[in-house]
């Protein structure tokens, strides 16, 4: 099941730091900037292309946004109080080290 609430605060964290308004991004995607709002408040589902043309736009992978709905035994234990940020950080880093350890048997 997709956290759209997470998705949403991800999509505008990332918005965020690139310096973008949700109007700007919206043009950049081609959705309206209502649209963008709702996405990034969880009270409307992107589609599957809006998704990609999010990542795209924000130079951001589909794992960046959606961590929080994807189940990972490493997921299960990072520490509850880490912000969700910190949380997907310290996932991804923890991914693409067990990554790496598991390809240098190889």
């Amino acid at each position: 099941m997709v956290d759209y609430n997470d998705f949403g605060a991800r999509v505008r964290t990332l918005r965020r730091k690139q310096g973008l308004t949700q109007e700007e991004l919206a043009e950049r995607i081609n959705i309206s900037a209502s649209f963008m709002g709702h996405i990034e408040r969880g009270t409307r589902i992107a589609s599957l292309e809006t998704l990609v043309a999010l990542c795209n736009a924000l130079k951001a992978s589909p794992q960046d946004l959606l961590s929080a709905s994807l189940s990972s035994e490493i997921d299960e234990h990072l520490p509850a109080h880490l912000s969700t940020e910190d949380r997907s950080r310290l996932s991804s880093f923890l991914r693409m080290a067990n990554e790496v350890i598991n390809n240098l048997g190889e």
